[in-house]
This record gives structure tokens, C-alpha cells and sequence, in this order.
């Protein structure tokens, strides 16, 4: 699957210096996979900011930089895909400018295309299981850690504009989860939902 160039998101939305505005908008935006061969995708349905400053939350806070967090001082546009507990492989987004270490966790999507490679990878068969959850989400569209760094403006992983439109009214805000060691920040209403019903069928 070759993505459509009038589809895919331009490096002006990723570059956005308020990564709270790209995670709300990142919402009903199509997270796509092209892996071995297999086509699938998923309407984003549930985000969390990350900020590189002043937000004890973030891997990066205050200039924090590891080998794990390089890819986040990045250009704006890529993938920042870490492993949690060992298991799940969480797939991020890079946003603001070169320097600026700002991401947004992807927790969640609506199965759009392949949801029969996506039951198979996931080995169940309720759609509402498949991929509600930010560890579900990634084998179900075959993301990995290999898969770091990687520009999501082309295959293997890319992010399109399908026309799908929001209202504001229906966005759902509340704090990020299992951040409770970031104290106050922990608090902050950065993590974004919006129901699915909105747009099945469309």
C-alpha cells in the first residue's frame, strides 16, 4: 500500500509548538501500517501530550536526553516508539521543531482497514477489543520498536487526512494515565478521547 501524497499530514502539522493542540487534532486522523506485506489502519481516537518542558511527565522533561529520548530533540514528523514494561511497544509522535522535545502518545484507534490481519495478529474477535489501548493498538497494526525514528511521511508507518471531522464539543479531556510520579503535572487534562459512534459508518 502506497500512500496517497494528498492524504498524508504536512511537516506545518507536526511542527506545531503546542503539542496539546496537535494531540486534540491528531484525533480522527488515520494511523496506517504497511508491514510484511499487510495493509491496516486505524482512526485515532485517544491521545496524550507530552512536553519537553516543565512537565515531569515526559521522558524528556527540562532537557532530559538518553538514547532512548534522542529521537524526540528530532525533527517534528517521526516516530517515537519505546517499550513499556518490557512488553508493550508505545507508539508515539514527534511534534514541534528540531531541539523541542515534544511527543504525543497515540493510546488509541478505531480498526478502519485489514481488521482481518488485525484480528489475526491480535488472535480475538470483538472489534472493540482490538485496539484500545495504546500496547493493543501497536501489534495490531504490526508497530515495533524496530520501527523507531521512522518518518511518517511514507511507509512503513504514516499518519493521512481522510476528511473525517470533529467537533470540538465532542472531544472528551481528562488527565494522562499511569503518570502518577509526575506529582501535579500528573493532573494536567492532556490526555484526549473522542467516541467512536461519531464516525462509524461515514
Amino acid at each position: 500500500m502506497t500512500p496517497n501524497s494528498n492524504n498524508l499530514l504536512p511537516y506545518t502539522f507536526y511542527s506545531n509548538p503546542d503539542v496539546v493542540d496537535v494531540s486534540r487534532k491528531l484525533l480522527g486522523k488515520v494511523l496506517c501500517s504497511g508491514i510484511d506485506g499487510s495493509y491496516t489502519s486505524g482512526i485515532i481516537i485517544e491521545t496524550e501530550a507530552y512536553c519537553g518542558r516543565n512537565d515531569k511527565a515526559c521522558h524528556a522533561n527540562n532537557g532530559l536526553r538518553t538514547n532512548r529520548t534522542e529521537v524526540m530533540y528530532g525533527d517534528p514528523g517521526h516516530a517515537y516508539i519505546y517499550l513499556c514494561y518490557g512488553i508493550h511497544h508505545l507508539f508515539n509522535v514527534v511534534t514541534n521543531v528540531n531541539g523541542l522535545a515534544d511527543a504525543v502518545l497515540i493510546r488509541s484507534v478505531y480498526p478502519l482497514d485489514g481488521i482481518d490481519i488485525i484480528k489475526e495478529r491480535r488472535r480475538i474477535k470483538k472489534i472493540s477489543n482490538l485496539t484500545d489501548g495504546p500496547g493493543k493498538l501497536t501489534k495490531a497494526l504490526g508497530i515495533t520498536t524496530s520501527l523507531n525514528k521512522t518518518n511518517l511521511s511514507k511507509p512503513p508507518v504514516w499518519i493521512e487526512e481522510r476528511g473525517i471531522t470533529i467537533n470540538p464539543a465532542n472531544i472528551n479531556s481528562s488527565p494522562r494515565v499511569g503518570v502518577d510520579y509526575a506529582g501535579e503535572d500528573a493532573k494536567r487534562p492532556w490526555r484526549f478521547t473522542i467516541n467512536p459512534t461519531l464516525f462509524v459508518g461515514k
